[in-house]
């Protein structure tokens, strides 16, 4: 029976040095004061939605669309909000475990849940237009395009559903390794194919009308002697670009892949479960370690790398106003100079940590916590 465990367990807690059976404890950085911020955040609103997850490990998460911001709760909430207000459009109770989500596509709003349901709710009202059961827990934010809606379930298998009643159109399975980080990345869907990172650190291509193999690509390779230490789950979402598919995997490889034939156009050794964003300039990932770096997003090269927040669990990065963001485990968002990597601001959400990235529609910055409290921030007196 395949084990899997809660992500922070491997990724926080501790760290083996030599053989001594005595762990080291990576103690989180403790924040230096900026004395002078170069930039003024202003909270334009704040609001709980639900119950969050209250877990280190959780795929919920913030959808923006020009419509709405739509967020669910473990408690089976699912919320469409004013995007400028956080007034509530409409709230939907699923009375189910909703673990992974929301994604928007077409009319539908979809989530994923613990007992392996897949529901689609309909945009305009948050009613329900159908519920699908798959084997295993939804544990990865769906993806859709057209009619074909994809979903990822904890025991390894895939599959191509329906949009229009949620029924069974193609499914894909691969064997997981014995030990996984508990997550998964979500299905890219780019043109007629699908792109999954899976937990043995293969990147696959299915295509999207009948979930047939495209083509399969080691991204990482499982090296060392215990099964802690060959780990390669792609656990990061994948980044589509217009020059490929950025990859990065627990097994210490970030890569750039080319769509068609899978092929690495370069490759770079950094080991990350949280995620990457990317501008025209920069390719921005948070490693394991609680390090930010700033890549060469054509040859991977290394343009800075911020280690101030080392082990302060960092989710995946943002941008707004083409300054880098980032948040921490104890509910602090960091923002950075883009050409350096220095630090020119902070705020706190409230405490809690905060997993899940953040998303910006070009004016303000939307986060989400493990509680659910969701937060609106914008830069009031921009940098000259």
């Amino acid at each position: 029976m395949t084990s899997r465990f809660a992500l922070l367990l491997v990724a926080a807690a501790v760290a083996v040095v030599g053989c001594s059976s005595k762990p080291k404890v990576r103690e989180p950085t403790k924040l230096v004061e900026i004395k002078q911020p170069e930039i003024k955040l202003r909270q334009v609103w704040s609001r709980s939605a639900g119950n969050g997850s209250n877990t280190l490990y959780s795929g919920l998460r913030l959808a923006l669309e020009p419509d709405a911001l739509y967020s669910a709760s473990i408690n089976g909430q699912v919320f469409a909000l004013q995007p400028a207000t956080g007034a509530t459009i409409w709230r939907a109770l699923t009375k189910a475990r909703i673990i992974a989500g929301p994604t928007v596509s077409g009319d539908l709003v979809l989530v994923g849940t613990l007992d392996g349901d897949v529901i689609a709710l309909k945009r305009a009202t948050g009613a329900e237009a159908w519920r699908a059961t798959l084997p295993s827990e939804v544990l990865a934010p769906l993806a859709a395009s057209g009619d074909v809606i994809v979903a990822r379930a904890a025991d390894g298998r895939q599959f191509g559903l329906s949009a229009s009643d949620g029924s069974r159109i193609w499914s894909f399975d691969r064997t997981i390794p014995n030990l996984t980080l508990r997550g998964l990345s979500k299905p890219l869907i780019l043109g007629n194919r699908v792109y999954t990172g899976l937990d043995n650190g293969k990147l696959v291509a299915l295509n999207l009308a009948d979930g047939a193999p495209a083509w399969e690509q080691n991204v990482s390779v499982p090296t060392g002697r215990s099964e802690l230490e060959r780990l390669t789950d792609i656990d990061a979402d994948l980044l589509a670009a217009d020059n490929g598919i950025y990859a990065v995997t627990y097994g210490n490889d970030i890569a750039l892949l080319d769509p068609v034939r899978g092929e690495s156009r370069w490759r770079r050794s950094i080991k990350s479960y949280s995620g990457m964003t990317s501008t025209d300039k920069a390719l921005y990932v948070t490693d394991n370690d609680g390090v930010l770096w700033s890549l060469d997003p054509d040859t991977g090269a290394v343009v800075w790398k911020q280690e101030s927040l080392k082990f302060r669990r960092l989710s995946p990065p943002g941008v707004l106003a083409n300054y880098v963001i980032a948040a921490d485990y104890k509910g602090y968002v960091h923002f950075f100079e883009p050409s350096d990597g220095r630090a020119v601001a902070r705020v706190n959400l409230g405490g809690e940590p905060v997993i899940s990235a953040p998303v910006s529609d070009g004016e303000r910055v939307y986060l989400l916590d493990t509680t659910g409290d969701i937060a609106a921030y914008q830069i009031e007196a921009p940098k000259p």
